[in-house]
């Protein structure tokens, strides 16, 4: 008797207080007992991209996932069937619906059972607010009253927002922007005629008809609020049909995790604000992150990577991958790389070269020798561990050569290399004792991927940097200039000279530039990139810092570097032009004084260590080589490279001399035919080595 009574006294109750009239009484109950609206307050954390989408969010201080809602992002549909099932005059009442009261209240007396409710969404907002366990018609009577009091408040849109942040949906799941990324993997703006249907339903029982524990519950309830639609007249009978068809969706996907590193830092430097816009977009993030997730399949389990892409015009961070996989224990993966200072190996060297073509000492065909140099005790070796001799400036910086790039160093001075990186609002460390000396230009110093790539900006701006930032700038800090790291002259020559360089084995051509690096020890491996706008920065080692045998730049960190590239679907800028009176020229073309660079006579060749005899280091004897056709059908030559050996050297291929009084380390040899061959050196000295190689065209593959 009691539950059949309920509708009716709480109806009554009401109209005997409209009936008094007690407009001052109302106004001082709303004066001493205001809504309680903390609630509307204690929202998740959420960390969107440059467009608003969400990349990150934090559950709120009672564990709960309530994301604040808009009307203008959830589905219009979901809108229509929501009010039409829960409050169909909800944009006419005052927060009680007579009409509904005492239609309930007849179908009481009538029926002698509920049949329907009279609770608008005033009235059940006013209950999310301030939940009450037992159904009673004080709990009622108490509704009402905070109902009105909403009402007095809030405009009709903001109710309805607050209702949409605050439903439940199972679990801990609170509001329709919640419920829709948990159950869907999608923004409620995006909801189909089957979703926003599922979704009106739940919170009315919601773990008794969660989708993912209860699915039978869950299908049944979705189709009854489509079938209400349907008799309604708000959606067409075929609509409904095949809405009613489709298959629940039954799993419980988790939320947007995307920018992980990022997030934390802005949450933990800012828990109280609700939301932290970044510079992001959140599609190139998702796929950076895949790019590098993908890599740690080519990678050793303990070996994490990071990746940086920018705007280089604006500064702005596109995506930003502080690791692999944030969750790999093994990888460290909570640890943010992007922003941990180490040895760059040799990234900072085209800014060597860079202060060198500023200087007017080299070109890019300017020779220069790479062999044995003592620098006062510094002793420089190649990766290799060969040297070259003569070569051009070009090619020096292409391979990475030491001790050329050292000897500019010493040229323009290792202080005014550090100058530069200043100006590039850079923060290095040099090891703990040490001075600025020239093995900074080969990684002796710490600095970050962030740092380097923002160094790298440099080459899309006409030598002057812009500083990298994943959140928008104030206009007083964007309207900062300045000074170059290089001057535009001499940062488009560098640039020229990059934008040639091989790409890494297995992959494709890109209109790209690049430099690697790789520190001493083989702890780290870089390689960061540029095109006419866009630059990328990555790293690889392992975040403790210990040796990686074998890894270098050019295998390890380079081919994420162009899969990044590739990936990312942006749309490649062409290289900035050359300014104007700035051309390449060859070597015969240049002035006396620029056709050698000069290594400073205070420096020599050791003479402790006697000089070692030539040998040729590719190809290896015994190898069976096949001869690559290009494109047009004809041969390519075959690269040629030798260590130690004194110049000028004569090269033979079956006793026959192809090249003769050179002084390069890497040759080209055009064999005569296939089959067995052997080549041979001969040094100044008179020393020889010699190979026997099998030469073979590839076959066709059927």
């Amino acid at each position: 008797m009691p539950k059949m009574l309920f509708g009716m006294v709480a109806g009554l109750g009401f109209l005997i207080l409209v009936g008094l009239g007690s407009v001052g009484g109302f106004l001082l109950f709303d004066r001493v007992n205001p809504p309680p609206l903390d609630k509307l307050t204690d929202l998740s954390v959420e960390v969107v991209d440059r467009d608003g989408a969400l990349l990150r969010a934090y559950t709120n201080k009672a564990g709960q996932w309530r994301l604040g809602s808009d009307l203008d992002g959830v589905d219009a549909e979901f809108i229509d069937i929501l009010l039409t099932y829960e409050d169909k005059r909800f944009w006419d009442h005052a927060g009680v619906d007579l009409r509904a009261i005492l239609r309930a209240s007849w179908q009481l007396l009538s029926n002698g059972r509920i049949i329907s409710g009279a609770s608008t969404i005033s009235m059940q907002l006013a209950r999310l607010l301030e939940p009450r366990e037992k159904r009673s018609f004080k709990a009622k009577f108490w509704q009402m009253l905070r109902a009105l009091q909403l009402e007095e408040r809030m405009s009709k849109r903001e109710i309805l927002t607050a209702y949409l942040t605050l439903a439940p949906y199972g679990g801990n799941l609170e509001g329709i922007r919640a419920a829709s990324l948990a159950y869907f993997a999608k923004e409620p703006k995006e909801l189909s005629l089957a979703q926003a249907a599922l979704l009106v339903a739940l919170p009315q029982s919601p773990e008794a008809r969660r989708p993912d524990i209860s699915p039978k519950r869950a299908l049944a309830a979705r189709n009854t609020v489509l079938e209400r639609m349907a008799i309604a007249g708000l959606i067409p009978e075929s609509e409904v049909t095949r809405a009613s068809a489709q298959p629940l969706e039954s799993v419980r996907h988790t939320m947007p995790q995307l920018a992980a590193h990022v997030a934390d830092r802005l949450y933990s430097k800012s828990s109280l604000q609700r939301k932290h816009q970044t510079t992001l977009d959140r599609e190139l993030q998702e796929k950076m992150e895949q790019v590098l997730l993908d890599a740690t399949g080519k990678l050793a389990p303990d070996l994490s990577a990071a990746l940086i892409l920018a705007d280089g015009k604006s500064g702005a961070i596109l995506a930003e991958v502080g690791s692999a996989d944030y969750l790999s224990a093994a990888r460290s993966g909570w640890i943010d790389m992007t922003r941990k200072q180490r040895s760059p190996g040799s990234a900072l060297k085209p800014f060597i070269y860079g202060l060198a073509f500023e200087e007017g000492l080299i070109r890019a065909q300017t020779q220069i020798t790479d062999s044995p140099v003592d620098f006062g005790g510094y002793r420089p070796k190649n990766f290799d561990m060969g040297y070259q001799g003569d070569v051009s400036i070009h090619d020096a910086l292409l391979l990475s050569l030491n001790v050329p790039a050292v000897a500019l160093l010493d040229a323009v001075g290792p202080a005014r290399l550090m100058e530069r990186l200043k100006r590039g609002d850079v923060s290095v460390k040099l090891p703990e004792g040490s001075d600025v000396g020239l093995a900074i230009g080969l990684g002796g110093l710490g600095i970050t991927l962030k740092d380097l790539t923002q160094l790298y900006t440099s080459f899309v701006n006409d030598g002057r940097i812009k500083r990298l930032h994943d959140q928008p700038l104030s206009p007083s800090a964007r309207e900062i200039v300045r000074a170059p790291v290089l001057d535009r002259n001499a940062s488009w020559h560098v640039g020229n000279i990059l934008k040639d360089a091989t790409p890494p084995r297995g992959t494709g051509t890109l209109p790209i530039a690049y430099k690697t690096g790789t520190s001493y020890g083989y702890r780290d491996a870089w390689s960061v990139g540029f095109e006419g706008r866009y630059v990328i920065g990555v790293w690889v080692g392992k975040p403790d810092n210990s040796a990686v045998p074998g890894i270098t730049g050019r295998t390890a960190a380079a081919p994420i570097l162009y899969d990044a590239f590739a990936r990312s679907g942006l749309t490649l800028t062409p290289f900035p032009k050359a300014p104007s009176g700035t051309q390449e020229q060859a070597f015969v073309d240049l002035p006396p004084t620029l056709k050698h660079f000069r290594i400073s006579n205070l420096w020599s060749t050791p003479s402790l260590v006697p000089e070692a005899a030539p040998q040729i280091s590719y190809p290896p004897d015994g190898a069976r080589i096949e001869l690559t056709p290009t494109a047009q059908g004809k041969q390519m030559p075959l690269v040629v490279k030798l260590q130690n050996g004194r110049p000028p050297f004569r090269w033979l291929g079956n006793g026959r001399v192809f090249a003769a009084n050179g002084r390069k380390r890497r040759i080209n040899w055009m064999p005569d035919g296939q089959g067995q061959s052997t080549l041979t050196v001969i040094d100044a000295a008179g020393r020889a080595d010699s190979v026997s190689v099998f030469l073979q065209v590839p076959s066709e593959t059927p």
